[in-house]
């Protein structure tokens, strides 16, 4: 079962000519895969609201450094996969395609859809043009894989490369799973090619560890990804029960390995902030594990 909508436009069948942006409109980053490239756009301030009130809730978040982003996928004679829902506009001779891939593959969708927190049907964008998704002011991350995996939270996955494949990765130990923050089971993208990830913080304040035969501990749940041969369990803090209840930490989140680690400190600052304001950051008590 297959649904197919064209848009065609100017340009040869090889070549994707890019449109201009306005001159409010910034590229951060970019990143070039065989026959496609994304973009992370940002909009640096928006001014054409005529009701007052969004007008001063634009103000603020402009103060604050919030900023308008979206982002744009360049197709050269290639593929890009989508979230159900993120498509914005697109242009050029494009075709979108969702296939259910027999009663098998129906099936499969749903597990790893049910399992990750994600759309069950994902678009995907074949040919040359421009893809432009919902524009938002979330936070994204843009990774390179290269025949190779990346293990991220659940619901992260936004978009990719249509040589990347979405999957699951499932704990290998219980522990892991029940006291691990992340649960049983994570996503599993892998391949070669581009990946944009949704982020809980701005880009900007995501820690990436390379790990050397090391191990890093974590005391909270803002690891966001994880590449390479790591292992990840969770661990007491100290060696015994009653040194572990006395430092008042707890449980740890333990990488160990050689690879990659990406964590967001931050998140658990903006946690705390909505929850109790300002004042509980006042207080040099705390865990990154309670809000």
């Amino acid at each position: 079962m297959t649904t197919d909508t064209t848009i065609s436009g100017q340009g040869g069948s090889g070549s994707a000519a890019v449109e201009r942006l306005p001159h409010n409109v910034t590229v951060v980053e970019r990143l070039d895969g065989k026959s496609s490239s994304v973009e992370i756009l940002h909009y640096n301030g928006l001014k054409g609201s005529d009701d007052i009130s969004i007008a001063q809730t634009l103000f603020f978040a402009e103060q604050v450094g919030l900023r308008l982003k979206q982002v744009r996928i360049t197709l050269r004679n290639g593929e890009a996969v989508l979230e159900s829902g993120a498509l914005h506009f697109m242009k050029g001779n494009i075709t979108a395609e969702t296939s259910v891939g027999g009663l098998g593959g129906f099936a499969k969708k749903l597990v790893t859809s049910a399992l990750t927190n994600e759309t069950t049907f994902r678009p995907r964008y074949r040919g040359t043009g421009e893809i432009y998704t919902e524009p938002t002011f979330g936070h994204f991350l843009v990774i390179n894989l290269v025949n190779e995996e990346a293990i991220v939270e659940r619901s992260m996955y936004y978009a990719s490369e249509g040589s990347v494949e979405l999957g699951v990765a499932v704990q290998k130990n219980v522990s892991s799973a029940l006291f691990g923050g992340e649960g049983l089971i994570q996503t599993r993208v892998y391949g070669t090619g581009w990946c944009v990830l949704t982020c809980p913080v701005p880009a900007s304040e995501v820690v990436r560890y390379q790990l050397n035969n090391e191990k890093l501990s974590v005391d909270g749940t803002f690891a966001l990804l994880r590449k390479g041969k790591i292992d990840f369990r969770v661990e007491k803090s100290t060696k015994s029960l009653i040194g572990t209840a006395t430092s008042g930490e707890g449980l740890l989140q333990t990488f160990t390995g050689t690879g990659e680690v990406w964590l967001a400190p931050t998140q658990s600052v903006y946690a705390r902030l909505k929850v109790h304001g300002l004042g509980a950051l006042a207080q040099s008590k705390g865990t990154s594990n309670n809000p």
